[in-house]
């Protein structure tokens, strides 16, 4: 048996005052996303995605933020748009059913070295498919070939089940496969984005941005940890 309780961390890095942080919080997201990149942690964009099936059931999975709109720097930013975190996958994978069936979801960003965390709370929507275009052509050539090839979450019969698809399909495709219809992007309108910073004792810093519907100002409130 695993003897967690003796697995401990103390948190003295940092604090977060209100008085410090930024009155937007996607901009506050671009600062701390920059304190991550140049803090060289490993993928930065990776986060955790929670969503929930049509009959309440949860699950959740690591995927990689590809944008943030109103083209903050460093993120690949979107412009036109207000106020969206945005990230690509199969329409017709469990989580692409799910968000069919519900789309409230949730982000995680756990930057640990730094002893941080930013949840994200809000709607998804399918981004259009211009701008599913054109991050599919910046996509590795393997890649484009993987998504056309790969019935994502269905059973498949094996590794070499799997890799016959990938052969064909990359051979159907040649050099610029187009973008099959059932992968693109999804964008996250937020209405609660948190600031989680460690802090000595357990006495941690946790900023909750909020507001009521889109285009209001955004509320700052300290929540206990």
């Amino acid at each position: 048996m695993l003897d967690l309780a003796r697995v401990r961390q103390e948190y003295m890095r940092d604090g977060l005052d209100e008085k410090d942080v930024l009155a937007d919080p996607l901009a506050q997201f671009a600062r701390w996303f920059d304190d991550a990149q140049k803090a060289d942690l490993i993928m930065p964009n990776a986060m955790s995605l929670a969503t929930v099936s049509a009959d309440g059931k949860p699950s959740s999975r690591v995927g990689l933020l590809k944008g943030v709109d109103e083209g903050l720097g460093g993120l690949g930013g979107l412009s036109g748009h207000s106020g969206g975190f945005v990230f690509y996958t199969d329409y017709d994978s469990r989580k692409g059913r799910e968000i069919a069936g519900n789309n409230h979801a949730s982000l995680l960003f756990a930057w640990l070295p730094l002893e941080r965390q930013v949840r994200i709370d809000g709607t998804l929507e399918k981004v259009s498919a211009a701008e599913s275009d054109a991050y599919f052509a910046t996509r590795p050539l393997g890649s484009r070939h993987a998504a056309i090839a790969s019935p994502q979450s269905e059973v498949v019969s094996g590794r070499a089940a799997l890799e016959a698809r990938f052969i064909e399909a990359a051979a159907a495709g040649g050099e610029s496969p187009p973008r099959p219809a059932h992968w693109g992007g999804y964008r996250l309108t937020p209405v609660e984005i948190e600031f989680w910073q460690g802090r000595e004792n357990r006495l941690h810093d946790r900023l909750l941005y909020s507001r009521m519907a889109a285009g209001a100002q955004w509320q700052i409130q300290r929540l206990a940890p």
